[in-house]
């Protein structure tokens, strides 16, 4: 078992009074037996301040705060201690009919999983064939998490990290076509890609720990999940090339990536007058008083995973 403290703050300024409109909060991990909340707080500035938590479709914890009065500032920080014990990522066996691939899913289950099969881009689906033409072709045996594993390590050796700045997630063929994207591109891309062959597939946003010299530091970050047969929803890192494990902490999934920003809300105020500042910190806990701290990761900016950077406020 492994302890992280995972601290997310979120300031707005503006340049005059505004008034807010309703924020919707996806700040909280995803509990189940692999991850279990420790402790948890939210501070939310100005006061008072209402919130009402909700599980939406997805079961993702959703808070929505509301406010009364009008403010030049807006700061939501949540601080939440973790319990993961998802440390053998690889401790888990597919079905017997699922093992190979080719498969055909159980009728009970695609009738669920369909929504997930479905590609969001509807047009170019020739261009990702020939894509995944390098990396498998029709009758080569092959076992199903293997065929993944492969496309999943692919994408960075193919393509060029980059943080980008800019809002929004690149379809599939413009990730191809540019050679580089950000972690929530790379993940869009396995998604597509999975979903051409025939498998469920949906996104992830949450949080990474890595170590301070590592690619990110302690940051947001994108995934995907494929659902396997008897080993249900498995996650991939495109990004590292990884199996998801430990040091992943999924917060929320979504069928689109445009779907599950952390913090989303309006106010009604002058055009251009906000500016935006985010600082995740993603630290390793001692699991005794005889443990020594990890070495604290110096708050970022996070790495964007979601259509306008990291949070996203409509104006």
């Amino acid at each position: 078992m492994q302890r992280y403290k995972i601290v997310h703050r979120t300031h707005y300024g503006f340049n005059a009074p505004v008034e807010l409109g309703p924020h919707s909060l996806l700040l909280r991990p995803r509990e189940g037996h692999e991850l279990r909340i420790e402790s948890s707080k939210l501070n939310i500035m100005p006061m008072p301040a209402s919130l009402r938590w909700y599980r939406d479709v997805q079961d993702n914890s959703v808070a929505i705060a509301t406010f009364q009065e009008p403010t030049d500032q807006l700061t939501i920080e949540s601080e939440i201690v973790i319990q993961q014990y998802h440390e053998a990522p690889l401790d888990f066996m597919v079905a017997d009919y699922a093992v190979n691939y080719p498969f055909v899913y159980k009728p009970d289950d695609r009738a669920v999983l369909s929504p997930y099969m479905n590609s969001a881009e509807h047009t170019g689906c020739d261009q990702l064939d020939e894509w995944l033409s390098q990396l498998w072709q029709p009758g080569e045996p092959i076992q199903t998490y293997a065929l993944l594993q492969r496309i999943n390590e692919h994408i960075p050796k193919a393509l060029a990290y980059q943080m980008r700045e800019e809002p929004g997630v690149q379809g599939a063929l413009e990730t191809l076509s540019l050679g580089s994207g950000s972690c929530r591109d790379f993940a869009n891309l396995f998604m597509e890609a999975a979903r051409l062959l025939g498998l469920p597939a949906r996104f992830v946003s949450g949080y990474l720990h890595v170590e301070p010299d590592g690619l990110q530091g302690g940051s947001t970050h994108a995934w995907a999940e494929v659902y396997l047969p008897g080993a249900g929803w498995k996650g991939f890192d495109p990004t590292h090339g990884e199996v998801v494990g430990t040091n992943y902490i999924a917060v929320a999934v979504a069928h689109l990536p445009e779907s599950v920003p952390p913090v989303a809300g309006s106010f009604v105020g002058p055009l251009g007058a906000g500016r935006l500042e985010v600082g995740v910190c993603v630290n390793r806990e001692p699991q005794s008083d005889e443990e020594e701290p990890e070495q604290e990761v110096a708050v970022k900016k996070a790495e964007p995973t979601r259509p306008t950077d990291v949070e996203q406020a409509k104006k």
